[in-house]
C-alpha cells in the first residue's frame, strides 16, 4: 500500500520547531503508512530527534530561514528559503502530498494560494474550520481568508465545504448561508444572490438561511459566510468559550467545600465537555480551493494539536478531498 507524506514547516509556530516534532511522532504512531518531511535547519532538527522506531520514516529538507508570525503575507514569495516557502513547494512539485504549518497565518494563505496554486476554476480558496457543535461539528467556511466576497465565491465555498463535511462521515451533508434571518428576503443584496446561487449548486442539500446560534446548535452540517463574518463568529464564540470556563471556576471556588465537592462528582463530565471545546482535539482548519491538501494548525499549538492538524491532513488525502473538489469545481 502506497504511504501518504506529508511536510511539516518544522518552524512555524510559537513553540517550533520542538512541539512540531513531538507532534510528529505522535502522528506516526497513529498512522503506518505515513511519512513526514521536516522542512527547516537540518542540523538543529537532527539534534532535536529522538531516536525511536517511528524517526525512520521522518526526512528533512532543509530550510535556512523562518517565515515571522508577524510578517507581510505577501513578503513569504520573496523568501524563498523559508522553512513555509519549502514545505509548500514540496507539494507543489508532487514529492508530498501535504502541507501543515502553525505559522503565520497569511503566509499559510499566500503559500497555498500562490505556491501550491488554485484548483481550475476555483477564483478564492477558503478556510474551513471544524466548529464544537450539538451534532458534533459543523463546518464553517470561509474562517478568515476573505474579508469581501462575491455570490459566486458563496456558492463555491458551499461546495468545498459540502465535500470537506461529506469526507468527515456526514452522509448528505445539510448546508446553510449564514444570515441575520432565516427568511430568504433577509439580508444584503450579496446574501440574497448567494441564495439563489447556493439553491441551484446543492439542490436540496441547501438549507438555507442560518442564524449565528445555529453554528453551534442547529441542524446544519456546513456553515457559508464571508471571511470577514466568519472570523468574527469564531472568535465570539472562542471569547464565550473562556467565559464559561473562567466562570465554571470562580463560582466552584466561591462555593467552598460544597462546591468543591460537587465538582469532584461532575469531574467525568467536565473533562469530556473541556475536550469537546478543546482547539487542539480539532487540530487545524483546511484550506480548501488549492491543488493540495494544506492545513494550518493554531500557532500556539501543543504536540496534541499538531498531531491533530496532521491527522486533518492525513483525512484529506485519504478520502481524496483535492480530486473531489476537482471534479466538482474544475468545469466552472
Amino acid at each position: 500500500m502506497q504511504g501518504i507524506k506529508i511536510a511539516l514547516d518544522a518552524y512555524g509556530g510559537d513553540s517550533a520547531p520542538e512541539v512540531n516534532i513531538d507532534g510528529s511522532l505522535l502522528a506516526l504512531k497513529e498512522f503506518q503508512d505515513l511519512e513526514i518531511v521536516l522542512v527547516g535547519r537540518e542540523e538543529e532538527l537532527k539534534l532535536l530527534l529522538k531516536r525511536t522506531p517511528e524517526t525512520s520514516r521522518i526526512s528533512i529538507v532543509d530550510a535556512r530561514e523562518v517565515f515571522p508570525m508577524s510578517e507581510k503575507p505577501s513578503l513569504l514569495l520573496r523568501k524563498k528559503d523559508t522553512s513555509l516557502y519549502k514545505a509548500a513547494l514540496q507539494v507543489k512539485e508532487g514529492k508530498v502530498d501535504a502541507l501543515v504549518s502553525a505559522g503565520n497565518t497569511g503566509g499559510v494563505l499566500a503559500a497555498a494560494l500562490f505556491v501550491v496554486g488554485r484548483i481550475k476554476g476555483v477564483d478564492r480558496g477558503a478556510i474551513a474550520v471544524l466548529i464544537p457543535s450539538k451534532n458534533g461539528f459543523t463546518v464553517l467556511i470561509d474562517a478568515g481568508a476573505n474579508a469581501e466576497v462575491r455570490a459566486e465565491h458563496l456558492r463555491d465555498f458551499g461546495t468545498m465545504g459540502y465535500e470537506y463535511a461529506n469526507l468527515l462521515g456526514r452522509d448528505s451533508p445539510r448546508v446553510g448561508l449564514l444570515n441575520v434571518g432565516e427568511e430568504q428576503e433577509k439580508g444584503t443584496e450579496l446574501t440574497k444572490l448567494a441564495y439563489e446561487y447556493l439553491e441551484n449548486e446543492l439542490g436540496t442539500n441547501f438549507i438555507g438561511n442560518v442564524e449565528g446560534r445555529d453554528i453551534n446548535y442547529g441542524d446544519v452540517d456546513v456553515v457559508v459566510c464571508s471571511g470577514f463574518d466568519g472570523n468574527i463568529a469564531m472568535k465570539a464564540m472562542e471569547g464565550t468559550g473562556k467565559l464559561i470556563s473562567e466562570t465554571l471556576k470562580r463560582e466552584i471556588k466561591n462555593s467552598g467545600l460544597f462546591g468543591l465537592i460537587g465538582a469532584l462528582f461532575l469531574k467525568r463530565a467536565l473533562g469530556r465537555l473541556k475536550k469537546a471545546m478543546d482547539p487542539s482535539e480539532y487540530g487545524g482548519a483546511f484550506v480548501l480551493g488549492v491543488k493540495g491538501a494544506v492545513v494550518k494548525a493554531h500557532g500556539n499549538s501543543n504536540a496534541l494539536a499538531i498531531k491533530n492538524a496532521i491527522r486533518v491532513a492525513y483525512q484529506g488525502v485519504n478520502g481524496g478531498l483535492v480530486k473531489n473538489l476537482e471534479n466538482k469545481l474544475g468545469g466552472k
